[in-house]
């Protein structure tokens, strides 16, 4: 059965694409120039899209993944410069923590798809995701540390799925992970050769599509609700930390040197 666009996200498909076939819904970032940057737009895209999954009796598995050559690079640098003003950067990282916790309470389980670069938000999207299935050329890294503004937003869902000193190595040092390291610390599920990524994240979708969706949906939410208890409180204070950090000098200056394509500044 050939997967069909759903038409609720036809205004929406320049940045984000749906297709919805034998129960699982493929929704895919449709930035690659930009490698999927999680500009509001796309946020409000996403949100738009889980919000309408959440009550789409049909979809019994998400999939997300990105077009091009990686996965997604995080938020837009330029445009988080542009918005100037602390408050509006506060409220940039508001709509995104929004629409990360919607990820963890959709009754549908929500698989990753992951090629190439996920990085700093890009990769709290892999790890806020139920499942992730990765390529062998992914890669994995929370960089902000280096430009002055700490991946704090990430390390909510990285936190909580990998050991305390791996998240704690990845957010202090912004080094890059590779896929196989990335399945050792517990990032990702499984990876496979980039030529057999698609049918292995089918593959786990179907099995899962075939469960019965009010049992996943009750275990999904049972899951989370003994495990997380304090994800809001967890978001609100790191998405004040990061938002702050582009208000003071050392983010200032690193962020103008990656939107320049300068080396991180020396602190």
């Amino acid at each position: 059965m050939s997967a069909v666009p759903h038409a609720e996200q036809a205004a929406a498909q320049d940045v984000l694409l749906r297709e919805d076939s034998n129960g699982i819904a493929t929704l895919t970032m449709n930035r690659p120039a930009q490698m999927n940057l999680l500009t509001l737009e796309m946020l409000g895209a996403l949100q738009s899209a889980f919000d309408a999954i959440a009550k789409d009796p049909g979809v019994r598995v998400v999939v997300l993944a990105g077009a091009g050559k990686g996965f997604c690079a995080g938020h837009d640098l330029k445009e988080i410069r542009g918005l100037g003003a602390p408050d509006k950067v506060g409220s940039l990282f508001e709509t995104c923590n929004r629409m990360m916790i919607s990820i963890q309470r959709l009754p549908q389980p929500v698989v990753a798809r992951v090629h190439g670069a996920a990085a700093a938000a890009g990769c709290q999207l892999v790890a806020q995701c139920d499942l992730a299935v990765a390529s062998e050329n992914a890669k994995f890294t929370t960089p902000g540390v280096n430009w002055g503004f700490f991946c704090s937003t990430p390390g909510v869902p990285i936190g909580r799925n990998l050991l305390r000193k791996h998240a704690m190595e990845m957010l202090l040092t912004g080094d890059l992970v590779d896929a196989a390291k990335a399945l050792e610390w517990g990032l990702v599920n499984r990876v496979v050769p980039a030529g057999e990524l698609d049918a292995a994240v089918i593959d786990l979708a179907r099995r899962i599509a075939a469960k019965p969706p009010a049992t996943i949906a009750a275990g999904k939410r049972a899951f989370y609700q003994q495990m997380d208890l304090g994800i809001d409180k967890a978001y609100d204070l790191a998405g004040g930390v990061i938002a702050a950090s582009f208000s003071v000098a050392e983010g200032k200056q690193g962020m103008d040197a990656f939107i320049d394509k300068r080396p991180p500044p020396a602190y």
